[in-house]
């Protein structure tokens, strides 16, 4: 490889590394700034934590700074040791990233299930109003505001859970906007949203798969990018320490 092309190849490794680790920083933060101000983000899903907002923030932030890391430090200190972790860790993600597409796909209808399954023992178990903060609260309050759905499948979801085990109220969210207001859930009324939300907000992710596909091949494309330009950059340092020009291009 000439010494323009490698270091044109350096240089944009470099810079895209950059800012996939300036990405990583602001993620961490904002994992952090949801743990303590919120004392752990809400989910829907209580049973698993680690699904939590905040967690998979730091993770995935995590994850993006040591990559960046090994990328960088590998190709800017030409070190083939950097640039052949970074590869194994990109290829590693690579083939996770395939597995579970793969797997969801064929197991949707399962996943379907047991989400919904999920969803349901999450609200009958966890959901408790008398405890504050409760970010279960607010998120369910704020999916029944915006989709003007109730429960998981219907509102009789919300009959007698352990919040409240012998009476068929609902959240105040479930009411009408006509009839909103402080216990209206609790009324023997049928002023309130009956549809279930899960269906509403599955169609609405379904709306919206053109951009988790676009964002899909954007992440696919900077992976392949990366696994490429790392082993030119591996091989071409290779090279130059056996015929012992090793220095930096400039």
């Amino acid at each position: 490889m000439s010494s323009s092309g490698y270091t044109c190849i350096r240089t944009v490794f470099c810079f895209v590394n950059v800012l996939f680790w300036v990405t990583g920083c602001i993620l961490v933060g904002i994992g952090i700034w949801l743990r303590v101000s919120y004392e752990g983000y809400a989910t829907l899903l209580p049973q698993y934590a680690l699904l939590s907002a905040d967690a998979v923030a730091i993770v995935v932030g995590t994850l993006t700074i040591i990559l960046s890391f090994f990328a960088c430090c590998g190709s800017w200190l030409q070190s083939r040791c950097m640039l052949i972790t970074y590869f194994t860790l990109v290829v590693l993600m690579f083939v996770a990233e395939f597995l579970l597409g793969s797997l969801a796909f064929v197991y949707r209808d399962s996943i379907k299930h047991t989400l919904t399954e999920k969803l349901q023992d999450g609200l009958m178990h966890h959901y408790n109003m008398s405890s504050s903060p409760n970010n279960l609260v607010e998120t369910w309050d704020e999916i029944h505001t915006t989709f003007k759905c109730c429960g998981v499948t219907s509102y009789m979801n919300w009959h007698m859970i352990d919040a409240w085990p012998e009476n068929r109220w609902v959240p105040d969210s479930c009411c009408l906007p006509a009839d909103y207001g402080p216990g209206c859930g609790r009324k023997p009324n049928e002023s309130i949203y009956e549809p279930g939300c899960y269906e509403k907000i599955y169609s609405w992710f379904k709306d919206r798969l053109l951009v988790v596909g676009l964002l899909g091949l954007s992440v696919a494309f900077v992976q392949l990018f990366g696994l490429i330009a790392s082993m030119l950059l591996f091989c071409t340092v290779k090279y130059k320490r056996r015929s012992r020009t090793y220095k930096s291009y400039q």
